[in-house]
């Protein structure tokens, strides 16, 4: 399927659904991909408009030109480390479908382990006032909402764009009526006084140093903004810990997500601040460290 290929004119040279695939797999996978042939799927599907699982029902279908020459642009982008996610414009999170951007960071599943804890601490309270800090594409304050259906969700960041797709996912999953969108940094568009009984972040928490390590979609494509955490990883967490306990109600909940190795210097962090208390390290499905939660003090 490569460019200087004509349309092929033989039946047996027909660009088939397998035949797509079985091209495109080990070329993505020359190309760096970890996930070839998923990623091959979801790219196939979104060329022809159907669903990825329809793709085994249809292996001897025939793609359209229209068909071929898109899956040939987004096999190129995709071999040039664009993120699938951007690629076809969603991400699914939590059983949810996301719309993103290269505005927004790709949610991911460790992410999860977050929204697990906050569901199990927002069921039992009534009404409860929930903050997501640096909400990118809303995933974690949209799915709250959805899943926690009495609570009052407020969600800032500091890019308006960012902003724009989390209030489209809102719209998309209604609850746009629900969540409120603020423009900022950290806390700032809040009132002073003004306390909520459960702070989420995903922030920024990759050391500078070690962006370039990364895979080439994270490190080319998604905003930089939503992964230098500074020197150390920690310039945007030793904020959120210092600021976060202000706008915390008595026995509120604190949520932030961390890369593996932070997690004693972030229990420390909160340790020394004094307002906090249940310290606890929360692990993600394979078995590291992902989320530090705390508790203000009464």
């Amino acid at each position: 399927m490569s460019d200087s290929e004509s349309t092929p004119s033989p039946a047996t040279d027909v660009w088939t659904v397998r035949r797509i695939l079985d091209w495109t797999i080990p070329h993505l996978k020359k190309h760096g991909s970890e996930s070839p042939r998923l990623d091959a799927e979801i790219l196939l599907a979104h060329a022809r408009s159907c669903q990825r699982i329809q793709l085994y029902t249809q292996f001897d279908s025939p793609l359209t030109d229209e068909q071929r020459t898109m899956m040939r642009d987004l096999v190129k982008r995709r071999s040039a480390a664009e993120p699938v996610a951007y690629l076809v414009g969603h991400r699914e999170f939590f059983g949810l479908d996301f719309r993103v951007t290269s505005d927004v960071l790709v949610p991911r599943p460790d992410t999860e382990t977050l929204i697990v804890e906050a569901i199990e601490r927002l069921k039992s309270l009534s009404q409860p006032r929930v903050l997501d800090v640096g909400t990118g594409s809303g995933c974690i304050a949209i799915t709250l909402a959805l899943n926690c259906r009495q609570s009052q969700v407020s969600a800032i960041d500091l890019s308006a764009a960012a902003l724009e797709i989390a209030h489209q996912n809102a719209q998309k999953h209604a609850v746009a009526d629900r969540i409120r969108f603020l423009h900022g940094d950290l806390f700032s568009p809040l009132a002073m006084d003004e306390q909520f009984d459960l702070i989420s972040s995903n922030p920024p928490y990759i050391a500078s140093a070690e962006i370039e390590t990364l895979q080439p979609d994270v490190r080319l494509h998604e905003p930089r903004s939503a992964l230098d955490g500074g020197v150390d990883g920690l310039d945007v967490i030793r904020r959120l810990v210092a600021e976060a306990s202000r706008h915390l109600a008595s026995a509120g909940c604190l949520l932030i997500e961390i890369a593996c190795e932070q997690a004693d210097a972030v229990t420390q962090l909160m340790a020394a601040n004094g307002n906090y208390a249940d310290i606890v390290v929360l692990k993600d499905l394979s078995k590291q460290p992902r989320v530090v939660r705390a508790i203000r003090k009464q």
